[in-house]
């Protein structure tokens, strides 16, 4: 199957006469025999540098920061010394990756902007965060499972762990699935697969080598070469596409429309599991612990806002503006790949075109890599600190934590890694992932902050129940015996009603907690 790329007149035409026009193939791109498109060698060369340099400065800044990590709170939570500044761009390089960049991408190329349901989850959930932000400070621990502890007890501890588990290792997987089609997409004699195996080593080194102090770090890079990129690339593509007119000729009207082809039902599985993940999100609330004070995490919320519906709405935009260039051809096939097929196939033609598709590209897999290298770093300190500290060794010294922190981000890469080569949707295995967190984790995170009600037994019950439907719901059992209209559906409605039906009931059939419990999540 050859690629096929319309002009800006020839989109243009296409859309007035409501057909296509013959195809054709840029100068900047070539067919291979197989029907996978491949560039010209100089264009090759572009990108390879553009990469290569991104590749060197993470390095940098990742050994750079490694001398200053010697303690067990400068590998979980930076020192505690995080600027808001610098937690803007980390909290947005956390969120924002191949869930958007990937996922929320195909949803925009088929379904066109109603795909922002997705992203106004998170919006919504921004919204009570602001509220959180300077409670969770206040608490100052290394974890979720720290924080259900205290709350609670060691068992909703250990659930938690599990659960982050699942949940945090599945978001890596699709990161490593995000790079690899890079890399493929780049060098086509790199396949898809083996693009996996080389994603997942370079960012088991990177998250190994200085725990939250070189994420943190790495992010801001990361935040500001993606942010004025994306920026800079949508008005060149709607001008190549042959302006706005154009796109929305070529596209179904219900592109445009605030539900599109989506029912109800669908926009809200899409809009509740990201809310929910954004609420109770383990990663961000380790930005919080890691932040210089709690007015410092108080602003970088208000910044966060700001870059997360800016970055999110231009990667829709980008999308829709994609589907309109490429409604046929490899892309039509594996709309994931959207963003990053735009980058190198859209923007042809002069040098300063070249260039900022190579940025384009670049900054679509230094996001990738950033948001692997979060949701890695994460499940490790769990392993490090709820587990091993915990139970195991609990006077360990600085040194062993540390070298056991970083073998924990060696084991738990390989697990992503191995989901990944079983994975290819993945909008879909974003939405599981969502899913048994917001199920599992969320309402009963929530209700330490700001339900006094909560017990320990119905954390416990909740964590459990919105676990076990979640990853249920996924087995083949439940596609073999129910109704195909039922078990197609996302696990999001019937795990939250259980997990809440379990916090809820279980909590006003037991003894209330003691003030204890519920001091260390006063209002700030």
């Amino acid at each position: 199957m050859s690629t096929s790329l319309q002009s800006p007149s020839g989109l243009w035409h296409r859309c007035k006469r409501k057909f296509a026009p013959a195809p054709f193939v840029p100068h900047a791109a070539l067919s291979d025999p197989h029907g996978r498109s491949s560039t010209l060698t100089p264009l090759m060369n572009l990108y390879a540098i553009v990469l290569g340099l991104i590749v060197l400065t993470l390095l940098t800044v990742s050994l750079t920061r490694m001398s200053k990590v010697k303690t067990k709170a400068d590998y979980l939570v930076a020192g505690r010394s995080l600027p808001a500044f610098v937690l803007v761009f980390t909290l947005l390089s956390s969120w924002i990756g191949s869930g958007s960049l990937l996922g929320g991408a195909e949803n925009a190329y088929r379904h066109g902007f109603a795909a922002l349901w997705q992203g106004g989850g998170g919006w919504a959930g921004l919204l009570l965060i602001y509220f959180i932000a300077p409670r969770a400070r206040k608490f100052a621990r290394f974890t979720i499972p720290d924080l259900l502890e205290v709350r609670y007890n060691q068992t909703a501890r250990v659930l938690g762990v599990i659960a982050i588990l699942f949940t945090y290792t599945a978001i890596t997987c699709y990161q490593f699935i995000g790079g690899g089609d890079i890399v493929h997409l780049i060098f086509p004699s790199v396949s898809a697969i083996a693009g996996r195996y080389i994603i997942a080593g370079f960012v088991i080194v990177f998250t190994a080598i200085a725990g939250m102090s070189s994420v943190a770090y790495m992010d801001v890079a990361i935040g500001l070469l993606t942010t004025f990129t994306m920026i800079a690339a949508l008005p060149v593509l709607i001008h190549q596409a042959g302006g706005i007119a154009a796109v929305h000729l070529a596209l179904p009207a219900t592109h445009f429309q605030l539900f599109g082809d989506l029912s109800g039902i669908q926009a809200a599985e899409l809009f509740l599991p990201t809310c929910l993940l954004m609420l109770g999100n383990q990663s961000m609330y380790q930005k919080f612990f890691s932040a210089r004070s709690e007015k410092d995490a108080t602003r970088a919320v208000l910044g966060w806002v700001v870059g997360t519906v800016i970055l999110e709405s231009i990667i829709v935009a980008i999308a829709v503006v994609g589907s309109a260039l490429f409604p046929t051809g490899e892309v039509h096939d594996h709309p994931r790949e959207i963003l990053a097929y735009t980058g190198l196939h859209g923007l042809t033609g002069s040098g300063p075109l070249m260039l900022l598709g190579a940025l384009l590209i670049g900054a679509i897999f230094a996001k990738i890599i950033s948001t692997a290298n979060n949701y890695l770093f994460s499940p490790a300190t769990n392993l490090v600190n709820d587990v091993f500290v915990r139970y195991i060794s609990p006077d360990a010294s600085n040194t062993k934590i540390l070298w056991v922190s970083r073998a924990m981000v060696v084991l738990l890469g390989g697990w992503a890694l191995y989901q990944g080569l079983g994975t290819e949707s993945v909008l879909k295995k974003s939405l599981y992932a969502y899913t048994i967190y917001s199920a599992a984790l969320t309402p009963v995170i929530l209700a330490a902050f700001f339900w006094k009600r909560a017990t320990a037994s119905a954390a416990v019950s909740s964590i459990a129940v919105g676990t076990f439907v979640t990853v249920f719901w996924d087995s083949q059992l439940v596609h073999d015996t129910l109704p195909k209209i039922v078990s197609d559906r996302d696990a999001i409605f019937p795990a939250l009603i259980g997990s809440l039906a379990g916090l809820l009931v279980v909590s006003l059939l037991t003894p209330p907690p003691t003030a204890a419990q519920l001091e260390p999540f006063a209002e700030a």
